[in-house]
């Protein structure tokens, strides 16, 4: 169960997981994640099933903060 808004009370609901995420939803959330643990675009977009240099998988991906941050932990 997850807690959404709903649009015409404006009030907090619970509903399944199932009726609020889109398979969209979980392949973007899985590629965003896998890709933070791997940092590799070629081995997390062969694992989604995209070519190299897709545009799709460029969307997926985000180079947060987080991130950034590790990167330049590695000059130490």
């Amino acid at each position: 169960m997850v807690t959404v808004l709903d649009q015409q009370t404006r009030q907090e609901i619970q509903r399944p997981l199932y009726e609020v995420a889109s398979s969209y939803m979980a392949r973007r959330t899985f590629i965003g994640n896998i890709y933070k643990k791997v940092k590799d675009p070629n081995l997390v977009g062969a694992l989604s099933g995209h070519k190299e240099g897709s545009r799709a998988f460029a969307r997926y991906r985000t180079i947060d903060d987080d991130l950034k941050k590790e990167m330049i932990g590695f000059l130490d």
